[in-house]
């Protein structure tokens, strides 16, 4: 059974997922530590949930993930305000970007840096945490794309969500290595589907698509079974994935 994580820290937790997520563990009655760049959005969430669900702390902190030095100080910070954080969820990313030689290297960099470099920082600064602690959670939302080439605006964020997905992979990999099967530190990655939310809102005609609601409650559920990885929602994505991985590209793309 897993154990319980009172304590949870979401990165990015102003919009979309992280939001989403947020609400869903405050409903449980967990304690959280929010960080995003912008300010008033963690103010008007954290009131909302503290309003909502009596006996929950709510702490929030400015964060630019890509500001490195700031992640590790900001990590610890919530660490000495609140003794001791269970779980991170990596969620801070972007989905900017073109066509590879179409100009728009610059919108290619940021996603790269956002969703690679910086998830890198953040993990550093976590499994710091969780070393020290001798146990807790580590969470990396991926992505569906991960799996296989995407083309146009996809193809440098698929690229960051699978080097996400191997670097997560490896991070278990070194605690095995450390602890054997048993380890006390956990690591999940999370292979969201279509959910919508502030990244894709402009996407339109999107098969299988679900609500941020939705979405997010299926993401807080599969994240506390603290598996080694999760399709979500599980159907039709565990399915989705299969093929992915086997059929030829150009079958992919149609399916994507």
């Amino acid at each position: 059974m897993p154990q319980e994580r009172k304590t949870i820290l979401i990165t990015g937790a102003s919009s979309g997922l992280g939001q989403g997520m947020a609400r869903e563990f405050a409903a449980e009655g967990k304690n959280l530590c929010l960080c995003a760049r912008r300010l008033d959005r963690l103010e008007a969430l954290k009131n909302e949930l503290e309003d909502k669900h009596s006996g929950i702390t709510v702490s929030i902190k400015t964060l630019d993930v890509n500001a490195h030095e700031d992640v590790f100080r900001v990590f610890q910070e919530f660490r000495q305000e609140q003794g001791q954080i269970d779980r991170f969820i990596i969620n801070a990313g972007m989905g900017k970007g073109a066509a590879l030689g179409t100009g728009y290297f610059e919108a290619n960099k940021a996603t790269a840096e956002t969703n690679f470099v910086a998830a890198l920082a953040q993990c550093e600064a976590a499994m710091e945490i969780l070393r020290e602690q001798k146990g807790g959670h580590l969470v990396t939302i991926s992505s569906m794309s991960a799996f296989r080439g995407m083309p146009r605006a996809m193809t440098v964020y698929a690229a960051t969500k699978a080097g996400l997905a191997s670097l997560t992979e490896g991070i278990r990999a070194d605690l095995m290595k450390t602890y054997g099967s048993n380890s006390p530190i956990k690591v999940s990655t999370i292979y969201p589907g279509y959910i919508r939310s502030e990244i894709n809102e402009k996407v339109k005609n999107t098969p299988f698509m679900v609500d941020t609601e939705t979405g997010c409650r299926l993401l807080a559920k599969a994240i506390n079974k603290e598996p080694v990885k999760a399709y979500v929602p599980y159907w039709p994505w565990a399915l989705m994935a299969f093929l992915m991985k086997r059929l030829p590209l150009k079958w992919v793309l149609k399916l994507a």
